[in-house]
């Protein structure tokens, strides 16, 4: 992938491809993945993926692509084959920075870290591991199709094949302790490369979780100790040299995942495959896109009218401000309030901004910057309604 000739909109541009199947369904799991009983058709889903791409390109062909995220579903489900496909098409259709971050999610089963050479070959030079747990016990809780020994392997694998790796670790899980999640970490950090992705359990509606839960059959830990997990986590991670620099996400400095800055920085993205969603900047305005959910429903769609569009609508002054001030506070590089501006037609009104710095909501950081505090962080939703107001 060579750079050449090509523009990068403000906060980056990305392209996310979503394959939406898994082996299974994690219980606590509300994303868009689908389990199939009979051999995924890889061949027509990427050449779908290639048509989808070939329509988003005729919107968005004079940017230049600073980042590729394969998510799901299980992308490591993919061949090699399917994966080279589909970047090689990206590279054909845009022009491709050099040095282009190309991220892959991988669930840590011994046969998908088979495939991981077959990756890197392809172009993929970053994977991000669905560990989720390092104990056995909660692994079967969490629905995990591996245990901890298979997850150390893939982890091993993983740092041998790519110049970058990260993993997700979920935490506040049923009967867990403060001690036991401390030693956890501990370990996951001596595992790690250069980024964690360290997620507090939550209890999604419409997962098999949300039923036990409200049956009074899962319980997860209250409010407080809640906040005394994330507390704790900011504190070791910070200790070990990888601080947040999101709400949920650790680094090394200069290891950050690209792909997801392009989301909190409110740059511009290509959402492809069933149920991908981007945000696009054509001339002043910005599209927010959707894509149908189902996936052998997409295929026919992009199939018979080359995408599987079911949203493509501008994003009000107003909807642009809100959503840039909720993903810009999550990072502790903050916001721009200029940029807010530039976006929303409106300033932020000085007398709620002031009560928000009194209330130690948020901070300042130097001339027209702001972020949210670990406690703003806690209620981001009302900081931004307040701001927003």
């Amino acid at each position: 992938m060579q750079a050449g000739a090509g523009d990068t909109p403000e906060g980056g541009f990305g392209i996310y491809v979503h394959w939406p199947f898994c082996a299974a369904k994690c219980p606590y799991c509300d994303f868009n993945s689908h389990v199939r009983h009979q051999p995924v058709d890889q061949d027509r889903f990427a050449s779908a993926f290639e048509t989808e791409l070939e329509y988003f390109a005729e919107l968005t062909c004079t940017k230049r692509v600073n980042s590729i995220f394969l998510g799901g579903g299980t992308p490591s489900l993919m061949e090699p084959a399917t994966v080279g496909r589909i970047l090689d098409k990206i590279a054909a259709l845009w022009t491709v920075d050099n040095t282009v971050e190309v991220s892959l999610e991988a669930n840590p089963s011994s046969v998908e870290a088979d495939r991981f050479k077959g990756y890197r070959a392809a172009g993929v030079n970053r994977v991000s591991l669905g560990v989720q747990s390092l104990n056995d016990h909660d692994l079967r809780l969490l629905g995990r199709l591996h245990d901890a020994a298979a997850a150390r392997k893939a982890i091993e694998t993983a740092r041998e094949t790519f110049p970058r790796l990260s993993f997700d670790l979920i935490y506040a899980r049923p009967n867990q302790t403060l001690g036991a999640w401390q030693s956890e970490l501990q370990e996951a950090i001596a595992l790690a490369a250069d980024h964690l992705s360290l997620y507090q359990l939550t209890i999604e509606e419409g997962t098999p979780f949300f039923s036990l839960h409200k049956a009074g059959k899962l319980v997860v830990p209250e409010p407080e100790l809640g906040a005394d997990f994330y507390a704790l986590t900011q504190e070791i991670t910070s200790d070990h040299g990888m601080p947040a620099y999101e709400v949920s996400n650790h680094a090394k400095p200069a290891a950050e995942c690209q792909h997801n800055l392009v989301y909190w920085r409110y740059g511009d993205y290509v959402g492809v495959g069933p149920g991908a969603h981007g945000r696009i900047s054509v001339g002043a305005s910005k599209l927010a896109t959707a894509t149908e959910k189902h996936p052998e429903t997409w295929l026919q769609n992009v199939e018979t009218h080359r995408h599987g569009l079911i949203e493509n609508a501008g994003l009000t002054e107003e909807e642009q401000g809100d959503e840039f001030l909720l993903m810009g506070l999550r990072l502790q590089e903050g916001i721009d309030l200029s940029r807010y501006e530039k976006l929303a037609c409106r300033e932020v009104e000085p007398k709620r901004l002031k009560a928000l710095l009194d209330e130690k909501m948020v901070e300042e950081l130097g001339e027209n910057r702001i972020r949210a505090t670990r406690n703003g962080f806690f209620v981001l939703d009302a900081v931004v309604a307040d701001l927003a107001a």
